[in-house]
């Protein structure tokens, strides 16, 4: 398996989840957590992956076999390693949303 397979597999169960929590609220009228949060936090995640990705690979703390990576790079990070972070910011806010606040309840 290679990580490209794995990191969509993330991504789409990422963007599943958010597509039921949004039609939830929806259903429910509520509001959903607003898109800007959620890009400033991605840019944030995206940019400290970038920078601590090609810290940790250029020191020689880890490698990847070439031939279970896309091959396109920003630096040394395969591409794959953003999905993680980028499912994250996906999947949390709409979990949040799912299963409310205590402060809601």
């Amino acid at each position: 398996m290679t990580y490209l397979i794995l990191a969509r597999a993330f991504l789409a169960v990422a963007v599943a989840v958010a597509v039921i929590a949004a039609l939830r609220a929806r259903l429910a009228g509520t509001r959903p957590i607003g898109w800007r949060p959620i890009v400033l936090a991605a840019v944030a995640l995206l940019v400290l992956t970038a920078v601590f990705d090609n810290v940790m690979i250029a020191t020689g703390l880890f490698t990847y076999a070439d031939a279970h990576i896309s091959g396109v790079r920003i630096g040394l990070a395969p591409i794959e390693d953003f999905a993680y972070p980028l499912a994250g910011v996906i999947l949390l806010p709409a979990l949040w949303t799912l299963f409310g606040s205590r402060r809601a309840r």
